[in-house]
């Protein structure tokens, strides 16, 4: 008898919910691929630790660009490698349920529904993340109150209100938390001439990186590259600078969900004040972005309690209920 999998295919990790044993797979979108002879030669963690540190030919490829397939043929890979990493070559082909961005579109649904089919799944359903991120949250969907989830992915922001099984009202921008890395790898060019990788600049971002000014900031070593004499530099950053730097992106973030409560409508408004809004994804995790958004907002913020996990553990749920939730609409397809 096939099982059935819930895949959060995000921009930053894959993670794969399999019914009756949970979450399986936590591993980094990303596949090490020979640009020689195409074949690929890891993905997840092994792929990961491999960027920046191997040879001129081995590239770290990330098929997943804001919530979109930018590459279907490593996708599709990469799906196969996922799916036999959880033992699909031990049972029948699968029944899937995979996350979806309400930020992509049709045609790029279309190419999720592809690359899940030819990695060998039996039948493909999507679900959009905002609603995923609800379930996952424990919040009450199908209750006529409102419910107001914000999920930062790697890519994405997705800010949705949800009542009665159904997104009343909704905003998604292509930032995340690989935005947040971009903006502090400019600021170290811009301002002190250093040059640093992708993994370092996530690194200060975890360290000082914050969206909100707070007590005791914190300052950070940064060693890189000197760009004008190519030689290894190190400089002091203050958690200010990098809040300086990362104020674009945090700041698109707070107009989308400025954006969606001015949409809600108002008896749907009153229960969000009330109950608050719920933040998950790992852009949720940047020092003071809860803060921040009740800041700007007037209404308290709660981070979900395993904030990587929610649309992962949201899907898996709603496995028990694909015919139900597919003839209320829930599910895109």
């Amino acid at each position: 008898m096939a099982r059935d999998i819930a895949i959060d295919l995000g921009t930053a990790n894959t993670l794969v919910f399999v019914r009756g044993r949970g979450i399986v797979l936590n591993e980094p979108t990303v596949v090490a691929m020979n640009e020689r002879t195409g074949d690929v030669l890891a993905m997840g963690n092994e792929a990961w630790d491999m960027i920046g540190s191997a040879p001129g030919h081995v590239v770290a490829v990330r098929p997943m660009r804001h919530g979109a397939i930018t590459d279907f043929d490593v996708t599709e890979r990469l799906m196969k490698l996922v799916l036999g990493k959880v033992g699909l070559s031990r049972f029948m082909h699968p029944r899937a349920l995979v996350c979806v961005s309400s930020a992509i579109t049709t045609v790029e649904r279309r190419a999720v529904e592809e690359a899940t089919l030819s990695a060998g799944a039996r039948t493909v359903h999507l679900i959009e993340e905002p609603m995923a991120a609800a379930i996952g949250a424990g919040l009450p969907i199908d209750q006529p109150s409102g419910n107001c989830v914000i999920d930062i992915g790697g890519g994405t922001t997705e800010v949705a209100v949800v009542t009665m099984g159904g997104v009343v009202a909704s905003r998604a921008v292509r930032v995340g938390g690989f935005d947040l890395d971009d903006a502090v790898q400019r600021f170290l060019r811009r301002e002190y001439g250093l040059a640093v990788g992708e993994r370092t600049a996530e690194a200060i971002k975890k360290e000082i990186g914050s969206a909100y000014p707070t007590e005791d900031e914190p300052k950070a070593e940064v060693h890189g590259r000197d760009l004008a004499t190519g030689s290894p530099k190190t400089v002091t950053v203050s958690a200010d600078e990098m809040r300086a730097a990362c104020e674009e992106a945090v700041g698109q973030v707070s107009e989308a969900v400025r954006g969606a409560l001015a949409d809600t409508p108002p008896e749907l408004a009153h229960d969000v004040i009330e109950r608050g809004m719920h933040l998950t994804g790992g852009g949720g995790l940047l020092r003071g972005m809860g803060a921040r958004l009740t800041a700007e907002t007037t209404i308290p913020v709660h981070l979900a309690e395993r904030p990587l996990e929610t649309v992962c553990l949201g899907a898996g749920r709603a496995l028990d209920s694909i015919k139900t939730l597919k003839e209320h609409g829930v599910l895109l397809s």
